[in-house]
């Protein structure tokens, strides 16, 4: 069987959010939450190191007191797949390695999920990758919620903030739920970053579409988990909850 490349995760953790400023300092039972995103993080096995990437000197500090290996990165990124890419070349990752980008914002991200992520990388061909789960037809009616479809290979064909596919004759449709999770090879995340934002990136404020409209395949991985992700400061009290229920 192929030999995974080595792979490596980057957290980045931006200061300044119109959301919720501050929020990877968010405290979690006694912790900022990037430091429970980082001990999920290091539980996958297929990563060789997991290092936080951000912006700011208070969350630099609080990882250095955490003993978190830490990186700090410009200020001036318009998203946080630049600042892993800036993470990963000061970090001078090697050139076949798979850096995978881990949400800051998932304190109670399964680690299963990464292994999902970076699997796939054993095939030679893959370049990117990323997760979906099931959600329900009412979910799929968010534009918070995004929607994927793929190939039968596994191909992303379309990510969208509206409900896809949209079933035209009524009856109940399937949907899947995309999981902002990436991994990518080395030199399939810099150009990325050097292609600049595309025409429905900019129309649908997803990322990941940059990719697909320059002949970019993303690989989709179906899992059974689901995102707790943190928005807003309300968020916080439901993610003690779980935590709490769960130790």
């Amino acid at each position: 069987m192929p030999k995974l490349p080595p792979c490596y995760g980057i957290i980045p953790a931006r200061y300044g959010s119109s959301r919720f400023e501050g929020k990877p300092l968010a405290d979690i039972l006694g912790r900022p939450m990037f430091w429970h995103v980082y001990q999920r993080a290091i539980q996958c096995p297929l990563f060789g190191k997991v290092v936080v990437a951000t912006d700011d000197n208070r969350i630099y500090s609080a990882a250095c007191k955490y003993n978190i290996p830490v990186v700090m990165t410009s200020a001036n990124h318009a998203s946080g797949t630049d600042r892993v890419l800036e993470a990963a070349e000061m970090l001078s990752l090697p050139e076949d390695a798979v850096v995978a980008n881990i949400q800051g914002d998932e304190p109670l991200l399964a680690p299963a999920m990464l292994t999902e992520l970076l699997e796939p990388f054993a095939d030679p061909d893959i370049r990117v990758t990323t997760l979906a789960t099931r959600i329900s037809a009412e979910e799929a009616q968010s534009p918070d919620q995004v929607k994927v479809v793929w190939t039968r290979s596994g191909s992303a064909l379309y990510f969208s903030r509206a409900p896809i596919p949209f079933v035209r004759d009524g009856g109940e449709g399937t949907y899947w739920g995309h999981i902002g999770l990436y991994a990518f090879r080395m030199s399939t995340l810099r150009r990325f970053v050097a292609l600049g934002q595309s025409e429905l990136e900019g129309l649908e404020k997803l990322e990941q579409l940059r990719l697909l409209e320059n002949d970019i395949p993303i690989y989709v991985v179906p899992t059974q988990h689901r995102t707790h992700g943190v928005d807003r400061p309300e968020d916080i009290d439901k993610v003690i909850k779980a935590l709490s229920e769960n130790s």
